[in-house]
């Protein structure tokens, strides 16, 4: 199935319903949420997802895992997407939190063929096994850390976000601090209570994150020098530490 909506489907009595979605550049997908488990892989583009808790980056050829009944947001970048919705009961072993996978070649080759499935797929032959096949291959999915929690509190939430949406390396805490009008002591012992990360190391990592779509178009270099980097090198350490794998990883080559 292509360019159809979840609504339109979500009665048909399949364990796994697999939908092709083509985005326009910049489209958000607002605030929703689905009675299935959601497997949403991005062919193309890079996809940003945000939930109460958190915004995960999914960059081209990865995929996220979204609970059932999660409520979320989705940012597409250029994004054609191969979703599986999967009822609750097929998967007891899903993730309680949005998770960010890489995607083995034959789950991605699975995936393309599985969009071209009719919504009441013949659960005995070839569609059935495939659908099949797709949850054992997801199911042994390596995590990718490409995530960063949110605080639970709106003004902490609603700085981070602001953060995120256009990250700075000259922002302090101090700044921070003065905007909530708190003291500089309590705002970090109150963040880091809500985040588990101080707010310098927070800010890092948020800043690293906004560095994987900037990569589908720009080079290393042209990144590093964007997120107040002192060098490509200095960059490039910062990316692995925090994300087990260097930044070319990620580059439009």
């Amino acid at each position: 199935m292509r360019n159809v909506s979840l609504a339109e489907v979500d009665h048909v009595s399949r364990a796994v319903l697999p939908i092709g979605t083509d985005y326009p550049p910049g489209h958000l997908l607002d605030w929703h949420e689905h009675r299935r488990a959601q497997f949403l892989y991005g062919a193309t583009g890079v996809m940003i997802v945000e939930t109460c808790d958190g915004t995960w980056t999914v960059p081209t050829d990865r995929a996220v895992l979204i609970p059932p009944a999660i409520r979320h947001r989705v940012r597409m970048l250029d994004v054609s997407t191969r979703s599986l919705y999967i009822e609750p009961g097929a998967v007891p072993w899903w993730p309680a939190a949005c998770t960010v996978a890489d995607v083995t070649p034959l789950l991605r080759e699975l995936l393309l063929a599985a969009v071209a499935f009719p919504a009441d797929y013949d659960l005995a032959g070839r569609e059935g096994g495939i659908a099949t096949l797709l949850l054992h291959e997801i199911a042994a999915l390596t995590p990718l850390p490409l995530h960063v929690a949110l605080p639970a509190s709106a003004d902490l939430a609603a700085l981070c976000r602001a953060y995120l949406a256009a990250p700075d390396a000259g922002v302090t805490n101090t700044e921070w601090a003065a905007h909530l009008s708190t003291s500089e002591r309590a705002f970090t012992r109150r963040f880091r209570r809500e985040t588990g990360l101080s707010p310098a190391v927070w800010r890092t990592r948020a800043r690293l994150l906004a560095a994987v779509p900037l990569l589908r178009t720009a080079t290393v270099t042209e990144v590093a020098a964007r997120l107040g980097y002192a060098s490509p090198a200095a960059f490039t350490t910062a990316f692995t530490r925090a994300f087990g794998r260097p930044p070319s990883r990620f580059t439009r080559s």
